[in-house]
């Protein structure tokens, strides 16, 4: 069993350690956050030890695993310090998303897990559903033929007003790592732009993709439309067919060229996954799985390196939106 920690104790953080608690393949063995009032609280709760500075809590656990939960600008410039710390010792990482707002410290965290031969990966949740899965598997068999398209949107009412850059930054890293599951990876990107009212921040955007294969992709997204309805769909086509796949779990639908009976997967009333806090047991679960298997770092599912590309896509993005062009990604 994996010896597992948390840094982070916000409301994602504290999932995290309800999960590791739970997980059969993970022993929770401590919480640690600068602010003694959330450690305290969520020892308490999870009947761990509480410590308030990662060096301390790593040299005296020393765990198997970390979960890096912390938030900061952005919802990520909190991440570096600790995953750095983890990494350095040798301990595997799973990283809150995004896996930083500045890509030279996301570079350098990637840099440091290969230099050191350990897994880290970045809770791009999304990918890790039934359905998505199923998804993937159809692409892989190729029952969509030589693809063409992908269209994906997704939108939440997320009222907080940060850096004008921050819905491109804290929202997208998800749905880029989905495109690029199904389709690759992104070499150029046209971005716009614009704002609500009342918005400082750039809080609805479109992007224009185009893929190293040659495939070309949408992507809206939006922090100012309420949830309650469908929040993410995905499309991805070929020459074979489509699919649209509904709130990443919810449902899937695959539509055959040339062929009227279309494939139909639902979300079950029993078994399946009960809501998006679902995303995360199976995305930590699959972390914990690989870590057990004694998986190699390069193929770990959701890794830092893919979390890495996908920022970059969205800096590329931003580069596009401020000079109104098309941006090669670097």
């Amino acid at each position: 069993m994996l010896r597992t920690a948390v840094i982070g104790l916000g409301p994602i953080g504290n999932l995290h350690a309800t999960i590791h608690k739970e997980d059969p393949l993970a022993e929770l063995v401590g919480v640690c956050d600068m602010r003694k009032e959330r450690a305290d609280a969520a020892a308490a709760r999870l009947g761990v030890p509480a410590f308030y500075d990662v060096e301390e809590m790593l040299d005296a656990l020393y765990p198997d695993m970390v979960s890096v939960a912390t938030g900061g600008y952005e919802y990520g410039s909190e991440h570096y310090l600790p995953t750095m710390l983890a990494l350095e010792r040798g301990i595997a990482v799973l990283g809150e998303k995004p896996i930083s707002n500045n890509i030279r410290e996301a570079e350098e965290m990637v840099a440091k897990a290969r230099e050191k031969g350990v897994c880290y990966g970045i809770n791009l949740n999304h990918r890790f559903t039934p359905a998505a899965r199923l998804a993937k598997k159809w692409v892989d068999e190729g029952r969509l033929g030589h693809l063409l398209f992908v269209n994906m949107s997704m939108w939440i009412m997320n009222p907080r007003e940060s850096s004008p850059y921050f819905q491109l930054k804290a929202l997208h890293p998800h749905t880029v790592d989905v495109m690029r599951y199904y389709c690759g990876d992104i070499e150029a990107v046209q971005c716009f732009a614009t704002k609500a009212p009342g918005r400082v921040i750039w809080s609805t955007a479109q992007f224009n993709m185009r893929f190293k294969n040659g495939i070309v992709g949408s992507l809206t997204g939006s922090y100012d439309i309420e949830r309650g309805h469908p929040m993410e769909r995905c499309e991805v086509a070929g020459t074979g067919g489509r699919f649209v796949l509904e709130d990443m779990f919810r449902e899937l639908t695959l539509y055959p060229a040339g062929n009227l009976e279309k494939t139909v997967y639902t979300n079950p009333i029993f078994g399946g996954m009960r809501d998006f806090n679902d995303t995360f047991r199976n995305r930590l679960h699959r972390f914990f799985e690989q870590l057990t298997d004694g998986c190699k770092p390069e193929e770990i599912d959701g890794s830092g390196a893919d979390g890495l590309a996908a920022q970059k896509v969205l800096a590329t993005a931003i580069e596009s939106l401020e000079t109104e062009s098309v941006a090669y990604v670097k």
